[in-house]
């Protein structure tokens, strides 16, 4: 089993979520958070100070496959969150050893 990690851009996650439904991955876990790479965050103006940004928000898709549908998955993520422009994000793919349902006390690839 692998575990991908999605860093996107907030706008792009409806896109993502129906390309990963079209690939036949049913279930994610999604989360907001804040970061920067290249990007480096930007200067904004606010009732006239000036002030950075350092951390954009983002947001973060995790999905848990069977070691045969990671590169169907990532794919599907490319197409559909891709711009072109920097902050497009980055993909994380990590080994899972186990996993188990609580409901049902399934195990490995049974359990996603």
């Amino acid at each position: 089993m692998k575990k991908i990690e999605a860093v996107i851009k907030p706008f792009k996650l409806d896109e993502v979520k129906d390309a990963l439904s079209e690939a036949g991955i049913e279930g994610m876990t999604v989360l907001e958070v804040k970061g920067f790479g290249r990007q480096k965050g930007h200067t904004e103006i606010y009732r006239g100070s000036e002030y950075t940004v350092d951390f954009l928000p983002k947001v973060k898709i995790e999905v848990v496959l069977p070691d045969d549908m990671v590169d169907k998955a990532t794919t599907a993520i490319i197409k559909a969150a891709k711009t072109g422009k920097v902050g497009d994000g980055k993909i994380f793919v990590s080994t899972i050893d186990h996993a188990i349902r609580i409901r049902t006390e399934e195990e490995g690839d049974k359990a996603i």
